[in-house]
């Protein structure tokens, strides 16, 4: 799938790097890693193929023009919207009294997928991208998007949204264009749990140029009161245990290693409200958001205890036996602002990632370390009367990034082991799949976008340990390819078209890993121009594949390899080309990420998983972009400058590039060589008999072991075959 959004967008105030993190460096016990080294086979069995001999072709020249300079129609609504009729209304009731108000795309928890119940954005503007802020004011309504969406919000906002282009040249920020719209001294409401700390004070900070006010409003949401009757219940799915063999490391142990981060910054207990860094550190898995194996809930942990606040109704008896086994209690969600209240009345340091912890929550403790200080005035003042100058007489806060981010992303060899055999089991679905779309086509049977991303997901549900798609799946043939973050719909999606160029990036959610992967392809003749085009996009993707780096680097130092073949000819594309991916967690996952945005300085590390997906868009035309999984491993060199380690790269993937599409003039012998390579070690581990589960019920996950079984049948095996043969430049 597509990079991590824009800043600017997952951040919703400007277009300013995040500086989650930028340079704090986590000491983590080595202890704790101790079981987490794997050993990374290679295969290198010699397969004799019949080679496809491809002719090289040329093309003319490659150009493209920018969404901003291509016209486009929209059906104008003549009617007003009565959603921001709603919305306006209230702007004015007691208690309220603003002049705009902020909807974000996030949830409490700054999640990237939410519940439908919280998808108000999408609720009050129309636009079901996944990133996006939406602003409106007495007389106006905007919407900000990163590149991946511009084409996507053109198509479904109403003409009474403005369309922010978020980054391009002369697009103002949400507090730049606030400043502009609003008189001076304007008050402007947020609901404080969908900001996290830093959002909330950047804002408040930008739009005090004007003299406008932040306004927070805790209760109702504006958009939760116009929605109403029609809004959807909350989530209730049961939460499940993440075995220890998936996991590899037990819970008491992961809490033995952030207590240690405790003592260290003399914190009595660190707030954890990352989704994801709850479910990897109780070993829990969720069902609560699409796509994403998470519950909600926030989690408190103390340095003699813990505490997690969830819906009661959701945790089996199973579930609450290993709770209480790691020492966790429970307490009801919605009482974590009380639970604030009184830790800071007995004088708790708290740790907040203010990154991503609420405004919410922090506000309210700031604000009962205010009320504690009033009690205790006296005493304090009592001490300095008789010459003490202790300042340990209240709580003030410890303010930096949560060290669970970066443990959860260096990955674990049990974890290592389950990304490698869910991408395996997840080849197999592939191929059984290309091989029914291909037969299709051939027949001349039509089959719309939305056709084809339900066959795909058929084909992995037959796979074992399958749990749900990683995210929706974007299928789009032609033109629709072009939108880099395309969801098909029924009412409106394209029939798959032979002569066009077809886009597929899907991945999916298994017991044991997290697969993310993108294919082009075309089932006719493609033009000369689509091939260079694919071609530059290939040797992108090649050059970071075999990227070899020094220890310490930033994943921003290597998104360049990507583009370089790209930039030759004046083309590039409008997402990051790596995000980092959980193991049976998120599909976008940080700290890490390959990216043109230089303010993520993290580490690449021994361990972590991104993604490698360079591509290419011609808008309203056509989309490119070739995706594989990659581990960060150790490489052998033969000097090691400063006394440091190297590393590289190793493929999680192993599905078919189709050669169809490669121009053999643009490449290289050394990238003829990785491809025929890469196709060999494809034909090796998918087409073989590797360790898959046995066939079972979720329910029956957590007591079955792995076992041999074949992976593919007769007609993928030989789908697999033809589609890896080697090629041979001439």
């Amino acid at each position: 799938m597509h990079s991590i959004p824009l800043p600017a967008v997952m951040h919703p105030l400007s277009l300013s790097a995040s500086s989650r993190f930028l340079s704090q460096k986590l000491l983590i016990p080595s202890s704790f890693f101790s079981n987490f080294k794997t050993t990374h086979q290679r295969f290198d069995k010699n397969v004799t193929k019949v080679p496809i001999i491809i002719r090289n072709c040329t093309s003319p020249p490659v150009s493209a023009k920018p969404s901003s300079q291509i016209r486009w129609s929209r059906a104008k609504k003549s009617e007003p919207d009565e959603k921001l009729q709603a919305l306006r209304e209230l702007f004015s009731k007691p208690g309220i009294g603003i002049d705009a108000y902020i909807i974000p795309s996030q949830d409490a928890h700054q999640s990237e997928f939410i519940a439908e119940c919280y998808m108000r954005r999408t609720y009050i503007s129309g636009f079901t991208g996944s990133a996006g802020t939406a602003v409106v004011t007495k007389e106006k309504a905007a919407l900000w998007t990163d590149g991946r969406y511009f084409l996507q919000a053109e198509k479904q906002l109403n003409s009474n949204w403005i369309l922010m282009r978020a980054g391009n040249p002369g697009v103002p920020t949400t507090s730049e264009w606030l400043n502009d719209v609003l008189a001076p001294g304007a008050k402007v409401g947020v609901d404080p749990f969908l900001f996290s700390f830093d959002a909330a004070e950047e804002l408040k900070e930008a739009i005090a140029k004007k003299n406008h006010k932040l306004v927070y409003l805790y209760n109702p949401n504006l958009v939760d009161e116009i929605w109403k009757g029609s809004r959807p219940m909350p989530p209730n799915k049961p939460v499940r245990i993440h075995e220890l063999k998936y996991a590899g490391v037990d819970v008491p142990s992961k809490l033995s290693f952030l207590r240690s981060e405790l003592l260290d910054t003399c914190s009595s207990a660190i707030i954890v409200s990352m989704l994801d860094e709850i479910a990897w550190l109780l070993n829990l898995r969720g069902g609560d958001v699409p796509h994403s194996p998470v519950m909600y809930a926030y989690l408190i942990v103390e340095v003699d205890g813990a505490k997690l606040f969830v819906d009661n109704s959701k945790v089996t008896p199973e579930v609450l036996n290993h709770l209480k086994n790691a020492g966790v209690e429970l307490k009801p969600y919605d009482t974590i602002l009380s639970e604030i209240e009184s830790l800071a009345a007995k004088g708790a340091e708290l740790w907040f990632d203010t990154s991503s912890v609420n405004a919410a929550i922090v506000n309210t403790y700031k604000s009962a370390c205010d009320r504690h200080f009033e009690i205790h005035a006296s005493d304090r003042k009592g001490n300095l009367h008789n010459g003490s100058n202790d300042q340990s007489w209240g709580p003030s806060g410890v303010y930096r990034a949560s060290p669970i981010s970066l443990a959860k992303a260096v990955k674990n060899s049990a974890e290592l082991e389950g990304m490698h055999n869910s991408h395996l089991r997840d080849a197999a679905a592939l191929a059984e799949f290309w091989v029914w779309l291909e037969e299709e086509i051939d027949k001349d049977v039509k089959l719309t976008e939305v056709d084809v991303a339900d066959k795909l997901l058929e084909f992995r549900s037959k796979q074992a340990g399958f749990i749900d798609t990683s995210f929706d799946t974007i299928s789009g043939s032609g033109a629709n390819g072009a939108i880099i973050h395309y969801k098909p719909e029924p009412e409106r999606c394209s029939v798959v078209d032979p002569k066009k160029l077809f886009l597929l990036d899907s991945g999916a959610q298994y017991v044991d890993g997290t697969t993310d992967i993108t294919r082009t392809v075309h089932f006719g003749e493609p033009t000369a121009r689509e091939k260079e085009c694919f071609t530059r996009v290939l040797q992108g993707h090649i050059a970071l594949d075999q990227a070899v780096f020094p220890e310490n680097t930033p994943g921003f130092v290597l998104d360049a390899f990507a583009r370089s073949s790209l930039w030759k000819i004046g083309l590039d594309y409008r997402h990051g080309t790596g995000h980092g991916v959980g193991a049976a967690l998120n599909v976008h996952e940080g700290p890490q990420s390959i990216s043109f945005r230089y303010g993520n300085m993290t580490p690449l590390q021994k361990g972590m998983i991104v993604s490698n997906e360079p591509g290419y868009y011609e808008d309203h035309a056509f989309g490119i972009r070739i995706e594989n999984l990659l581990c960060v491993k150790q490489v052998d060199t033969p000097n090691r400058y400063g006394g440091i380690e190297y590393l590289g790269f190793e493929k999680l993937t192993y599905v078919p590039i189709q050669t169809k599409l490669v121009d053999l003039s643009l490449l290289s012998v050394a990238e003829v060589d990785w491809l025929n390579n890469y196709h060999a070690q494809v034909w090796e581990k998918a087409s073989t008999h590797q360790p898959i589960f046995c066939a079972f019920t979720i329910a029956q996950i957590n007591h079955r072991d792995l076992q041999v079984s074949p992976l593919l049948d007769g007609s993928a095996r030989e789908w697999l075959w033809n589609n890896t043969r080697p090629l041979v430049k001439q």
